[in-house]
């Protein structure tokens, strides 16, 4: 079970939401009650948003995952005054090929939603989600993923943005192709680079090691902590490096209800929600006998704030 290593929730009288910080990841159908394309429950982000308000949750970042969706994600993060990404996941590369006038006028549109969208409320803060998949190569091959990788850091060159990235059994042409394109030291400082995040990592201690040393961020989820390997790599972490994401305490995990049993207020079972990136954080601290609670969540705060320049936050 991916989420089993936070079922020892903290002691509740150390349990002060108020005491603590986060910015978590929000994208998905299934907070308007849209499950597997289907509509099983009324609308709940208002509730959702509240719950994660309670659990210290202070600002959120809206991932784009195709030229689409980022512009959802721009809307959405303008309305609530929050943060978007603007990019195309691997497993959506091959839109770049398929869209009206080829890849290049794919990547124009995103260049364009990115420039129309670099300051005030609901900006765009980093480029992504873009990266490699290989388990996921029925939906765009490897050579698809390649070419369409590489295109968007050229996005984040030249808007000098940091890199939401995503790598899934592809570490060694992940890499390599961070390393040909500029990014191979200082996340990418010389060539107008600004780091990044990798996140949901599950890679290896010797593949996080690498990254960052290259100058980029690892960001734990619960995808992150589900096995004694993962558990050593999430523990290898350097503080300067790290950074929380949601997972999948009744606070940070409040208990749910099925879709078809939906009741306003109460959280949706396999629904991921913003709330469990404490229980993210709990197992961090856990992990590393005699840091506080508190340090790791101010530590992945003040990393979050800087590589994506939430100044205000501060």
């Amino acid at each position: 079970m991916p989420v089993t290593v936070v079922a020892a929730r903290p002691p509740a009288a150390e349990v002060q939401a108020e005491k603590y910080r986060f910015i978590v990841n929000l994208t998905d159908p299934v907070f308007r009650g849209f499950h597997h394309g289907r509509k099983k429950h009324d609308d709940d982000l208002e509730a959702m948003l509240e719950r994660a308000r309670a659990a210290g949750v202070k600002s959120m970042i809206i991932t784009g995952g195709s030229l689409h969706e980022s512009k959802e994600a721009l809307e959405l993060a303008q309305q609530l005054g929050f943060y978007a990404t603007v990019g195309c996941h691997p497993t959506r590369s091959a839109q770049f090929d398929q869209f009206r006038g080829g890849p290049e006028r794919y990547l124009e549109e995103l260049d364009k939603v990115i420039a129309a969208n670099l300051t005030g409320k609901g900006r765009v803060v980093a480029v992504g989600e873009c990266g490699l998949d290989y388990d996921r190569t029925h939906f765009a091959p490897a050579e698809v993923q390649r070419r369409h990788f590489r295109s968007q850091l050229a996005l984040a060159k030249k808007y000098h943005l940091p890199l939401f990235l995503h790598s899934r059994a592809a570490h060694k042409d992940f890499v390599q192709i961070l390393r040909e394109e500029g990014f191979d030291k200082d996340g990418g400082k010389a060539v107008g680079g600004k780091g990044g995040v990798v996140h949901s990592f599950t890679g290896t201690v010797q593949e996080a090691a690498e990254l960052m040393d290259m100058g980029f961020h690892i960001g734990l989820n619960g995808c992150s902590l589900k096995t004694a390997e993962n558990l050593a790599t999430a523990k290898s972490i350097r503080p300067e490096w790290i950074m929380l994401e949601t997972a999948l305490n009744a606070l940070y995990f409040p208990p749910g209800t099925k879709p078809e049993a939906f009741v306003y207020g109460r959280p949706v079972k396999g629904r991921n929600e913003p709330t469990a990136i404490g229980g993210v954080a709990w197992v961090v601290h856990k992990l590393n006998d005699g840091v506080p609670f508190e340090k790791v969540t101010e530590k992945a705060w003040k990393n979050t704030v800087e590589l994506f320049g939430l100044a205000e936050l501060r």
